[in-house]
């Protein structure tokens, strides 16, 4: 591997990564710490755009992890960066939660649905099939489809639940049309986070569990690559995929030295 240069900055997913079903992993606390206490720029990126930065920075501190509001970049606030910028003080119809929804309030735009600029699709507990009709006939009127995240299923405690990559895969069915994917393993969201934080790709490195979004996101945005084994991929399932990350370690324990 050529020669990278040394890294200034770190980008984390959180589940898999830092937790996992609400406990976490062991060495994250320390990581986090380490990295406060070393002025370093860092984010803790998810795909789950169900929360808003506030709610995930209250959740991670009653599990013992304290992660600043301003650290936390979401793929709702990667949709809505990317939303200002090709359609400034837009219109959207938008089934999700409050993560996604008050994220596009924040950037000026207004959620209604009558004749949209966008359909955007967020994660939420309760997708119900009206919403979903509505979303199919706006994309049919003209609508562009968002998407902010690819995932098909999402973790809980009884299973895997259907999540925005699979519900987006029944409107494409309905419509023909595809929807644009704002989040991982998009590099965009890795760009507009490193431009958050005011930090260079060749400089910085990522974090994740997954072969399919945190290793290819962060290898297609330039940045040194480092995959745990705490998640969903498996040491014996990175041969399945045409790349590699730069670097594969048990755990983010691992990590604590390197920073």
């Amino acid at each position: 591997m050529a020669d990278r240069k040394p890294i200034e900055s770190w980008l984390t997913d959180m589940d898999g990564v830092l937790i996992h079903e609400g406990v976490p992993i062991p060495g994250a606390d320390a990581f986090l710490q380490k990295l406060k206490e070393s002025g370093r720029p860092f984010l803790v990126l998810t795909n789950n755009s169900i929360y808003t930065p506030r709610d995930l920075h209250a959740r991670l501190r009653r599990m013992g992890l304290d992660v600043p509001i301003e650290n936390i970049w979401t793929s709702a606030l990667a949709t809505a960066k990317f939303l200002d910028v090709q359609r400034p003080c837009g219109s959207a119809y938008v089934i999700g939660e409050a993560g996604l929804t008050t994220a596009l309030h924040d950037i000026g735009y207004i959620l209604t649905d009558h004749e949209p600029d966008y359909v955007v699709l967020g994660e939420t507990r309760t997708y119900s099939f009206e919403a979903m009709t509505k979303a199919v006939r706006l994309i049919n009127d003209g609508a562009r489809f968002i998407c902010t995240n690819p995932d098909e299923t999402g973790p809980s405690t009884e299973g895997p639940l259907p999540a925005t990559g699979a519900v987006a895969a029944l409107i494409t069915k309905a419509t023909g049309k595809q929807p644009y994917f704002a989040g991982k393993p998009n590099p965009l969201m890795m760009r507009t986070g490193l431009n958050a934080i005011g930090a260079h790709s060749e400089t910085s490195a990522m974090i994740g569990d997954r072969m399919d979004t945190d290793v290819l996101a962060g290898m297609e945005a330039g940045m040194q690559t480092f995959l745990v084994l705490t998640g969903l991929t498996r040491a014996d399932q990175i041969e399945n995929f045409p790349y590699r990350p730069s670097h594969v370690v048990d755990s983010i324990a691992d990590l604590v030295d390197r920073i």
